[in-house]
């Protein structure tokens, strides 16, 4: 069985929706535009965009990361992989915005570069239709002016990456 199928089965074994697991396809095809740098992990970019979502198994609320990377570590997925998981909400939260918001106070920003290409190809997916950087701020004007900088920073940080060939 070749990994895209292993990592849909797993997303299906958890109990994710059909829909769930349609989305993290199309956040799979986008993060794989920026994965044209020799400097990325490809398989690690594809096992964490397929199982970025894992956590909606259990909660479609922001919880879904934090249960999502307990899940993941559960059943055996490398660190990495559950850290794009626990990190892929927006352009990541602090720890200030986790308390805020009744995570766990963690650092939940993303620091790899796999890391930063899930959360950016995450920005541009509206359930299965990928949508424009502009799309997404739109979309966020009401999250504050903190996430709006941050995400808009993640994305002219990638950018470049989706341009090489």
């Amino acid at each position: 069985m070749q990994l895209l199928e292993q990592l849909e089965a797993h997303l299906s074994d958890a109990g994710c929706d059909p829909r769930v697991i349609a989305h993290c396809r199309t956040v799979n095809a986008v993060a794989a535009g920026y994965a044209r740098s020799s400097v990325v992990d490809r398989e690690l970019l594809i096992a964490g965009a397929m199982l970025h979502d894992l956590g909606r198994s259990e909660t479609h609320s922001l919880h879904h990361a934090e249960v999502g990377a307990d899940l993941a570590r559960q059943s055996g997925c490398p660190d990495e992989v559950a850290r794009i998981v626990q990190r892929h909400i927006g352009a990541g939260l602090t720890v200030e915005e986790c308390a805020l918001l009744g995570l766990i106070p963690r650092d939940s920003v993303p620091q790899r570069l796999e890391e930063r290409i899930v959360a950016h190809a995450d920005n541009l997916v509206k359930g299965t239709r990928v949508i424009t950087p502009e799309e997404r701020m739109d979309r966020s004007v009401t999250l504050g002016r903190k996430f709006l900088v941050r995400a808009f920073r993640l994305g002219l940080d990638l950018e470049p990456l989706r341009h090489l060939r």
